[in-house]
């Protein structure tokens, strides 16, 4: 477990910091974000209660393509200098680099959200009429609902030739039910009509599932040809 904890925080590290020199993906996120949402203000004349209705699903949709970004940015480097397979010949636990990978990945686009959240409020001219604390609470499940899939599934077409297109073609399908939930979370809150409750269960669940199965297929994935 020590081992596991070491290496998880050893990877999140040297992520983050080569995250903070180059930029790569926080950039090509933030810039793609930013254009769906100055897109979308500009181009649909919104009412108050149109904007509360339909901002839930633009805001997951912007983040789940900008996301993809920061995944495969993610498994990239560690192709540089055969680093993926200096670390498959090692005895480190796999789980230790999906773990570090994934916890990375989630604060990158947590960081995209916060950015990026305020200004939908900002150009929709948004306000909740239900609990709005819970919209934290929302955007943290369904992006670690994103991120965890996300990472295995770059990690799976990783070694593809057309990985770029691979990662989305793999992590769309599997994301419909989740996005559904963050949707529904969202615009009940907005809107203030129904609970988020059940959304906000499914999304827990859901966390724990996807979760659990990619710590335990992750080994094979690695190790695969």
């Amino acid at each position: 477990m020590s081992q596991l904890f070491d290496i998880t925080r050893a990877t999140l590290a040297k992520d983050l910091r080569l995250e903070w020199r180059s930029k790569d993906a926080t950039n090509g996120m933030l810039f793609f974000s930013l254009l769906v949402v100055v897109v979308f203000s500009f181009t649909f004349d919104f009412t108050a209660e149109d904007a509360r209705r339909i901002t839930g699903g633009l805001i997951w949709m912007a983040f789940l393509f900008a996301s993809t970004m920061a995944l495969n940015q993610s498994w990239l480097r560690e192709l540089r200098n055969q680093v993926l397979d200096a670390f498959r010949c090692s005895p480190a636990p796999p789980n230790a680099l999906f773990l570090g990978k994934t916890i990375g990945n989630f604060i990158f686009v947590c960081l995209l959200e916060a950015v990026v959240a305020p200004l939908f409020v900002v150009f929709f001219n948004l306000r909740a009429l239900g609990d709005t604390p819970l919209l934290i609470l929302v955007f943290l499940l369904g992006t670690w609902a994103l991120i965890v899939n996300g990472t295995f599934f770059a990690a799976m077409s990783l070694r593809t030739r057309s990985r770029e297109l691979m990662l989305p073609l793999l992590l769309f399908p599997v994301s419909v039910p989740a996005l559904l939930a963050m949707v529904g979370a969202t615009t009940a809150i907005f809107t203030g009509e129904g609970s988020p409750s059940l959304p906000l269960k499914f999304l827990t669940v859901y966390d724990i599932v996807f979760t659990t199965i990619s710590l335990l297929l992750f080994e094979t994935v690695l190790h695969a040809e």
